[in-house]
């Protein structure tokens, strides 16, 4: 077996968000003067989601490719005082921070590509924020979820919560997925700290519906891209369908054999999606770009 070093590079990134400082794992390979294009985890997660994209030859040679993890999350440890408060994560607070990090790795008009708790949230960005980022790209985002189970048990003392999550989110994993990517998935689950997924989860099933502000999105102003796989029941496609349709303008496309979580549980199939609708939102954002320049 060879040695040999990836082309990923990790700084932290000290941000003021809610006006308190945060320490934020940031994640980047690629070209320094390509189009950026900044990835978002889904909950309970962190960047190791996006090792194949990050090491992807092909993206990396025309895109800037940077994902960071959330406050809480894998290396971004909760700010000072966090033990005095419960963690959950809300539709404004993540905007936010979103557009804080983006400002603050001074990124130009981004694509950003989200996936579940991502993928809804750059439906926020689209509707309320177009002017700031270059087009978006959602993986298994829909508008809404009605809750499917008690998420109280997600954060007990008596319920190892690493393995419980990781249990709720294995189903969402397509069948046909390489059993070294499922379990390297599952095990991104598993290391979740204590309330993590559950704080995640009041963004995605409570309080981040996005549906009444899907009518707001201009496509002329901020391109949007729909990748969902055939197998996600929490985001179907016909959810997806459902965003789709109330977005006009957008694209979208069913990945066969792909779950929830395609960049993650299996890149290589992922990767013949990704590229061509990258490659649209590139040449869209290009377009933008000369559309707003004076």
């Amino acid at each position: 077996m060879s040695t040999w070093i990836e082309p990923v590079t990790a700084r932290y990134l000290h941000v003021d968000l809610g006006g308190r400082d945060h320490r934020v794992y940031v994640e980047e390979a690629g070209n320094p003067d390509g189009v950026p294009l900044l990835c978002l985890h889904t909950a309970g997660a962190d960047t190791r989601q996006f090792r194949g994209l990050l090491n992807d030859d092909e993206v990396l040679r025309t895109c800037r490719v940077i994902a960071f993890v959330l406050p809480f999350h894998g290396k971004s440890s909760p700010p000072a005082g966090w033990q005095d408060s419960t963690y959950q994560l809300t539709a404004a607070g993540y905007t936010a921070t979103v557009i804080a990090i983006s400002s603050a790795l001074g990124l130009y008009r981004p694509i950003v590509m989200g996936c579940s708790i991502g993928g809804r949230l750059v439906l926020y960005l689209a509707a309320d924020h177009p002017a700031e980022i270059g087009g978006v790209i959602g993986l298994q985002a829909g508008g809404h979820v009605d809750p499917y189970y008690d998420t109280e048990y997600l954060n007990r003392p008596d319920v190892h919560g690493g393995l419980a999550c990781a249990g709720v989110v294995s189903g969402l994993i397509g069948p046909g997925a390489p059993e070294t990517d499922r379990w390297e998935t599952l095990w991104h689950y598993m290391q979740s700290g204590p309330g993590i997924f559950q704080g995640d989860l009041h963004f995605y099933k409570v309080d981040g519906d996005v549906r009444d502000r899907l009518a707001a999105v201009d496509t002329s102003r901020c391109p949007v891209f729909l990748l969902t796989g055939e197998y996600d029941y929490s985001c179907s496609p016909d959810d997806t369908r459902q965003v789709a349709d109330a977005i006009p303008g957008s694209s979208m496309t069913i990945m066969t054999g792909l779950g929830h979580f395609p960049m993650s549980e299996d890149y290589a199939g992922f990767r013949g999606y990704l590229r061509p609708t990258l490659g649209a939102a590139v040449r869209a954002r290009e377009q933008l770009l000369k559309a707003v320049r004076p």
